[in-house]
């Protein structure tokens, strides 16, 4: 699909132009790809639908084709045509939590082609509050299924220029509505059964239990999955959000962190950089020689931290830097979902100290 003619169009979220909403609904519903942003990260967008629609999706990103995809709608009207059974659970969780970043997995109805679904029963859904993503949507007329905008395996683009670097050519449409919001891919929660966390998000596990009594955690938020593993929602399976570089978590107290990664990197005759934090950066200050040092930002700010993941492992590869050493946060509220992505970028690499 390289070389094609990708039309750019820059949309303002509080001046929808119309004309190029309309545009880029076409290309959706004639088959197309557009990719917008949500208040997430960018998605990669087509009908959800159409099978070969769908298929594009696969070869324009490079994906897994067992690797499922979420459908975006903009009307609860369009989640009974789409899905089975809408449980007391999920009633309650939409009631609350849409349109916004969380995304349910439901079982799916026969006219969902398995093309959208990487082959399984189930069907991920989600209701986003972007407005320029509710407005393509429902001009649209037809379920958005929407990944990630950017090549497998990358860090999720946060950015419209992100966007562009990775799909430019190989798309019909990219419409570049500035910096996402919130920077971190939706929280996604199997409805299916007892309620389960596929994928955390900003819609926390401590959140969603204000809401319902009991919320799981499956096993591979944290942990590597076994090679016939069938994934039920995105990013379970594979290695994702990855930067070029080699990404090594350090876990443990923070001064004796700070001692193992100084004491690594200075062995080391590779471009390295540290990740850290605003109340650790003294721990490295003047010992970590010709080492990047870099902060995350406040430690109690995970919000802004969870928001910046994916830009720092993008400017990471821009700054060519060989190997990242970074600090590991608290696996809890938002530092699940921090910790969740960081994970599977380093491939797994955490090392307790």
């Amino acid at each position: 699909m390289s070389g094609m003619n990708t039309e750019i169009v820059k949309v303002d979220a509080a001046n929808i132009d119309e004309t190029v909403i309309e545009k880029a609904a076409d290309i959706i519903k004639n088959g197309g790809l557009v990719a917008f942003p949500t208040e997430t990260v960018y998605g990669l967008g087509a009908n959800a639908l159409d099978a070969d629609a769908s298929k594009k999706i696969y070869e324009a990103k490079g994906r897994p084709s067992d690797n499922p995809l979420i459908a975006h709608i903009a009307s609860l009207d369009t989640l009974d045509e789409i899905v089975e059974d809408v449980s007391d659970v999920a009633k309650k969780l939409i009631d609350k939590f849409w349109p916004g970043p969380m995304t349910l997995i439901f079982n799916k109805k026969p006219n969902v082609p398995d093309s959208t679904t990487g082959g399984l029963d189930t069907l991920a859904v989600r209701f986003p509050s972007n407005e320029i993503a509710m407005e393509l949507i429902k001009k649209s007329g037809v379920p958005i299924a929407a990944p990630s905008a950017n090549t497998s395996g990358k860090p999720s683009p946060t950015k419209g220029e992100h966007v562009i670097e990775d799909l430019d050519g190989k798309v019909d449409m990219i419409i570049d509505g500035g910096e996402v919001g919130l920077g971190l891919e939706s929280t996604i929660i199997d409805v299916t059964g007892e309620p389960t966390i596929l994928r955390p998000g900003f819609i926390t596990q401590e959140m969603l239990e204000q809401v319902i009594e009991e919320v799981k955690l499956d096993q591979t938020i944290l942990e590597k999955p076994t090679e016939d593993f069938a994934p039920k929602a995105p990013g379970m399976k594979y290695r994702h959000y990855a930067p070029k570089a080699d990404l090594i978590i350090v876990r443990g107290e923070a001064n004796k962190v700070a001692d193992w990664i100084i004491k690594e990197a200075a062995k080391s005759d590779k471009k390295t950089a540290i990740l850290t934090v605003n109340q650790h950066i003294d721990f490295y200050e003047g010992k970590a020689n010709d080492s990047i040092v870099a902060s995350w930002g406040d430690l109690n700010d995970m919000e802004d931290i969870a928001h910046k993941v994916f830009n720092w492992l993008r400017k990471i590869d821009e700054m060519g830097i060989d190997i990242v050493y970074c600090e590991a946060f608290e696996e809890e509220g938002l530092g699940l979902a921090v910790m969740n992505r960081l994970t599977k970028a380093a491939g797994y690499q955490v090392i307790d100290v």
